[in-house]
């Protein structure tokens, strides 16, 4: 894995940048798929989602500050044009985000890409049931495995305010869980 700082300054040079960027894309491209795959829910979605995600990482990589790191920074990216997405998504179809959110989730055992058992169907449609903010800090720590100090920076706000949240989402996901299992 090529470091971080050298990575960056090569993205930044005119004559290193497509080297260095086919490089960022085979370190981080899984893991930002992942990430926006469970934000879209859609395989297909996913794609077009990461696809933009990369092409704003391409064209904005010189408005990248090195304040945080480059990888907080692409995820931040991908979950603004993940939220954009869905939000997007929603108001074509005159529907409210949470609304919108439980439907992809309804759709997730007809999806050839899905390959979950029942019990991730009914938690995949209960993280559905969280509001937007509570969704992508459950998501981030408990799939992504990220600190809370990492998901601050990619959503720019407090460590507390994220202990919060994931905590209300685990009782909200427990609550469901217990009310909608067989």
């Amino acid at each position: 894995m090529v470091a971080e700082i050298t990575l960056v300054a090569q993205l930044k040079n005119k004559q290193t940048k497509e080297i260095a960027f086919r490089e960022l894309i085979k370190q981080y491209k899984e893991r930002l798929y992942w990430h926006i795959r469970k934000i879209v829910v859609s395989h297909d979605d996913a794609d077009d989602v990461l696809q933009n995600t990369f092409i704003k990482i391409f064209n904005n990589i010189d408005k990248f500050n090195e304040q945080s790191k480059l990888f907080s920074w692409m995820y931040r990216i991908a979950t603004n044009e993940s939220i954009t997405f869905i939000n997007k998504r929603a108001k074509e179809r005159n529907l409210d985000i949470s609304n919108y959110q439980q439907h992809l989730a309804s759709t997730l055992e007809s999806d050839d890409f899905f390959t979950g058992d029942e019990i991730q169907v009914i938690l995949q449609k209960a993280i559905a049931t969280l509001p937007q903010k509570q969704q992508l800090v459950f998501n981030m720590k408990y799939f992504d495995e990220l600190k809370y100090e990492e998901i601050s920076e990619i959503l720019e706000t407090s460590v507390g305010g994220l202990k919060a949240s994931y905590f209300h989402a685990v009782k909200k996901i427990e609550h469901y869980i217990k009310n909608n299992s067989h």
